[in-house]
């Protein structure tokens, strides 16, 4: 009897992340209210595995460069190589510094600028920026000044 509950029971792999934190950072998203746990955890897992891929990803790049320590270039690279990640995370990685100062003035692009979305979606950091300032009766007029009246 002992032996068929060993059988029967499954052991769950311990996260690394932690739960409560993923929870906080799944419910940015306005669109989700609840999640269940078996949610929770597939989501950590994912993330976990996501991770973990491109560690070892950036790992082989900068040893291919002989560098001991990766670099954002490393992983840009990293993530440049791989076709699922690079169509959701290249926009949102930071862009290089450029090697060489220029005489004229660079152009301020942002991450929309350089990134045209499909209809009806939206980036993947969306759900961490603040929504704008749902107030209608916002006051647009100037303030009087008691001297002029």
């Amino acid at each position: 009897m002992a032996e068929e509950e060993e059988n029967t029971s499954i052991d769950t792999p311990q996260l690394s992340l932690p739960v409560g934190r993923v929870k906080k950072i799944v419910k940015f998203d306005k669109d989700i209210t609840r999640i269940s746990s078996e949610a929770l955890f597939l989501v950590s897992g994912a993330t976990e595995l996501f991770l973990q891929l491109l560690a070892e990803k950036s790992a082989e790049i900068a040893a291919d460069k002989k560098r001991k320590i990766i670099k954002l270039e490393h992983i840009r690279t990293a993530v440049k190589r791989h076709q699922p990640t690079s169509d959701f995370l290249l926009d949102s990685l930071p862009l290089p510094p450029s090697s060489h100062p220029t005489d004229h003035p660079v152009a301020d692009h942002t991450v929309k600028e350089r990134s045209v979305l499909p209809p009806n979606t939206r980036r993947i950091d969306s759900i961490f920026r603040k929504p704008p300032p749902q107030n209608d009766d916002l006051r647009t007029e100037a303030p009087v000044d008691e001297d002029e009246t």
